[in-house]
This record gives C-alpha cells, sequence and structure tokens, in this order.
C-alpha cells in the first residue's frame, strides 16, 4: 500500500549510462536517426530501483519520462484509503510517467496519474519532462499537434455531451415530476368541483328540513345524529371492494324497503363510509318520523360525501407535498453540498422522481438494512448514480421485470445494490460499460457517459467503488462507499 508519507529511495541517477546503439533496441526508439538517439542518450540517465522500492507517487509532480529496461514494477491508483493496481508488467521498453509533458496545458502543473512500485531490482532510463516535452515537440510538431487536438477535443466533447446529459435527465425529471404532480392536482379539482355541488345540495336539504316545519328538538337530534354517523364512517374498518359492493346491496335493498328515494344512489355513499344495515335501523329509530326519514338519509349521505371529498383533497395535496418533497431530497436545492447522509433517502427520492419511467409492469423490491451508519457524501451528485443505474435498470427490462433495491454492510464500507431481471451484460461488453461514449443503446437514446460518469462520481468524488456483476434475469450494479472520510489529497 502507499501512503504519503512512503519516501522515494531511489539510486542516483547514472548519466550517459546507454549508448545510442542500445536505446535502439527499445521500441520506442527503434525508428530515430542516429542524431536524435545521440540527443536522447546524452540527455537521459539510467536509474536502479530495489525490489519493493516506491518509483513515483499518483499526485506528486510529473518531473521524469521512465522507460522500463528490466525488472517487475506495478502501477496502483488510489481509491479512498486503498490502492488499487492497475497493472503488472515486466516488459522491456514499457513507458511511464510524464507521458503527458509535451502537451500544452495553459500553465497547468503535470502530476502523476499512478503510482509505480518497483516488485523485484528494476532499472529505468529517465529523461526529465522538459527534456522529453521538447524532443517531441521538435521532432514531431505534426503528431503532437494532432495529439494536443485529439486530448482537448476529447475533453471539450466530454464536457458538452455531460453537460447535455446532464439538461437532458433534468428535463425528463422535471416531465416526470409534472406528471405524478398532475395526478394528485386533478384528483384535488375534481373533488373540489363535486364538493361545492355536495355543499350546495345539504344547504338545499337543510331549507326543505325546515320548511317541514321540524320541531327544534327533532332538528338538533338529527344534527347530532349526523355527527354521529360521521364519526362512526371515520372509525368504520377498511373493506374489500366485494365486501363493499355487498354492504351495497344490502342498504339499497334497506332503503327501498323504507321509501328512501333514490336508494341506489345514496346506498353506495353510506357504503363506502362503512355505515351498516344496523346504524341506518339506529337512524330510523332515533328520528321517530317516517315522514322524515328520507330527507334525513340524504342529508347525512351529503355530509358523508362531504367528507369521502374533503378526505381525497387532503390526500391529493399530501401527495402534491410529498412530492415537492422527494424532489427537494433529490437535488437537495435547500443543503449543504457535502454532509452526512442516509443512502435511503437518496435512493427512495430518486424512484419517486423516476415512478413515471418505471412504470406499473416493473415490480420494485426494496431490502434495505436500516441499521446501516450514514456515509459522508455530496447527495446530489449520489442521486444522479441512482438515477443512471435505476433508468438503465428500467431500460433493460424493456418496462418488465423485477427492479431490486439492497442495502447492506461490508467491512468499512456500504454497498448499495441495484439489480434488474433483464436479459444480462454480454461477456464481451461487460468490461466496456464504464468508458467514456461507450452505449448498447440505439443512435440518439444514450450518450455513453452515464455509467462513466457514475464511475467517476463514486471513486473519484467519494473514494468508493462500483462494479458490474451480470448473468441472463440478474443483473446488478455493487456501488461501495467508504464509512469514513477519504484521506485528504
Amino acid at each position: 500500500m502507499t501512503t504519503e508519507t512512503d519516501e522515494i529511495r531511489l539510486q542516483p541517477c547514472e548519466p550517459g549510462a546507454l549508448t545510442p546503439d542500445e536505446l535502439r533496441t527499445l521500441f520506442l526508439f527503434e525508428k530515430l536517426t542516429d542524431d536524435q538517439l545521440a540527443w536522447i542518450a546524452a540527455h537521459g540517465c539510467t536509474l536502479r530501483a530495489p525490489a519493493g522500492s516506491l518509483v513515483l507517487r499518483e499526485g506528486d509532480p510529473a518531473e521524469s519520462f521512465f522507460v522500463l529496461l528490466s525488472g517487475t514494477v506495478a502501477l496502483s491508483r488510489r481509491v479512498g484509503r486503498d490502492d488499487v493496481q492497475t497493472s503488472r508488467t515486466e516488459q522491456r521498453g514499457v513507458y511511464m510517467g510524464a507521458t503527458n509533458a509535451y502537451l500544452r496545458d495553459d500553465g497547468v502543473p503535470q502530476k502523476y496519474m499512478a503510482s509505480m512500485r518497483a516488485l523485484s531490482d528494476s532499472e529505468f532510463f529517465v529523461l526529465s519532462a522538459a527534456d522529453f516535452g521538447a524532443l517531441m515537440r521538435d521532432w514531431f510538431p505534426m503528431a503532437i499537434h494532432l495529439l494536443e487536438g485529439l486530448s482537448l477535443g476529447m475533453r471539450s466533447s466530454q464536457a458538452a455531451i455531460g453537460e447535455r446529459q446532464r439538461l437532458q435527465a433534468l428535463g425528463a425529471l422535471s416531465a416526470g415530476l409534472m406528471h405524478e404532480l398532475n395526478n394528485p392536482a386533478a384528483a384535488a379539482s375534481r373533488a373540489t368541483g363535486a364538493l361545492r355541488e355536495r355543499v350546495a345540495g345539504m344547504r338545499m336539504k337543510l331549507g326543505k328540513l325546515a320548511k317541514g316545519k321540524v320541531p327544534p328538538d327533532r332538528l338538533i337530534a338529527l344534527l347530532n345524529l349526523q355527527e354521529e354517523v360521521i364519526e362512526r364512517a371515520a372509525k368504520a374498518p377498511a373493506r374489500t371492494a366485494m365486501q363493499i359492493a355487498d354492504l351495497e346491496d344490502e342498504l339499497g335493498d334497506w332503503m327501498d324497503e323504507h321509501g328512501v328515494t333514490g336508494a341506489w344512489d345514496v346506498a353506495p355513499v353510506f357504503a363506502q363510509g362503512g355505515i351498516d344495515v344496523d346504524c341506518l335501523t339506529e337512524v330510523q329509530s332515533r328520528l321517530a318520523s317516517p315522514e322524515l326519514l328520507d330527507q334525513a338519509i340524504h342529508w347525512i349521505g351529503y355530509a358523508l360525501e362531504t367528507e369521502q371529498l374533503m378526505s381525497d383533497i387532503e390526500d391529493a395535496t399530501g401527495r402534491v407535498s410529498s412530492l415537492v418533497n422527494a424532489a427537494k431530497q433529490y437535488s437537495h436545492l435547500d443543503r449543504s453540498a457535502h454532509q452526512w447522509i442516509d443512502v435511503h433517502t437518496g435512493l427512495d427520492s430518486t424512484l419517486v422522481m423516476l415512478a413515471h419511467k418505471i412504470g406499473d409492469r416493473i415490480r420494485v423490491v426494496k431490502d434495505y438494512d436500516r441499521t446501516l451508519p450514514q456515509v459522508p457524501a455530496h447527495p446530489a451528485e449520489l442521486n444522479q448514480v441512482w438515477t443512471n443505474l435505476i433508468d438503465n435498470a428500467a431500460q433493460a427490462m424493456a418496462g418488465a421485470g423485477t427492479l431490486t433495491i439492497r442495502t447492506y454492510r461490508e467491512d468499512d464500507r456500504v454497498v448499495v445494490s441495484v439489480g434488474d431481471s433483464g436479459p444480462g451484460v454480454p461477456d464481451e461488453i461487460r468490461k466496456r460499460v464504464f468508458e467514456p461514449f461507450f452505449t448498447t443503446k440505439p443512435v440518439g437514446e444514450g450518450t455513453g457517459l452515464g455509467l462513466d460518469i457514475s464511475y467517476r462520481i463514486v471513486v473519484n468524488g467519494h473514494g468508493g467503488d462500483i462494479s458490474l456483476q451480470s448473468s441472463p434475469g440478474d443483473t446488478r450494479f455493487l456501488v461501495r462507499l467508504p464509512l469514513s472520510e477519504p484521506a485528504s489529497a
């Protein structure tokens, strides 16, 4: 493992140790002229590194260009507090270090992109970054222009397409949010219109009761009876659709027998409110006036329907509030950029935001370990990762299947698994899924940056790891996040 306290202890470089003929045996220099080889031999030196020694450290200024002459070396990248070995070689002539020294980068200092350790006694031919950059620009000007254009073009394209993808994701999420908001808003609007009609009906029915010269004590009893029925409806146990239908039949028959007009219109209101025949019988006995029963039943029915409509409005507005809250959780507009978070909050808000894409034919299974500790993270960035993984899973299943979100602890990391029951990822593609611009989607449907962005957010931004396991019917992306703050650079 490479640490910041590891010292680079190398034997002094020996100037002029390689002759031009010896340099010509290296594939990197074999096509150069005698004069060019002589220049390189004069400006380079030979460096020996004992087994186990650190030759260069990731993040240090890239001051030297190394060519392996003998021995075995390993390159590694820092991921959080761990070093991940990226390559191991003993091939003579391979090069590393200041490999981009020839690029003009507007004064931005070049740094080593990886650490290199000698696994056995090794020997290198070394050029300074300044000399290597100068020879490349002087001897191969056209190639340098092409390489600089390629490097700049790749970065510009990646930035532009990445920005485009973020805008497309924002547009898709906005459309989804509007779609989700429209349903409860429309329900609230319909319920409000119906409520207005029912309140008007209640006023008219109350007027008719008053015109019927109902004794004051009987009218007060009727008002009390209405409140009792509404309270009983609020406490009524939940019934299945079949039980409600059976209850409607029983209430309709009772009302028909007792001369209630429009019984089959009123019965569903009482059944929906959980009012049974025993309650109607009690209403009849307490009124002690057969001529008032019809109007009293209709009046109580209006009151019950009014309560039901107000509950519908409350549910609809509550749904709107929960969607707005999910959008705030998803975007974290009202929170600091970096904080300790519960990963389940972001997963749940992302599922809400993507509900329109997931659809009704995908079954969502949430297997959460709610005992997991919080992790240090940029929540809005992690939500972008969840969005990419869940969206890809939904597309892989073509809108039908099982989406499984699982969380668990693995040593000192929290693992989030996003799995789908799609056809799987072929072996020849699996190793390329995190490459920028690589996509299996049709032209126009994917930029090939979703998983690349996710990889950079998890690995570079959070010191974690993301991997893919896939077989037909069981594909999982595993995101591992450290439970502690990554070491500062």
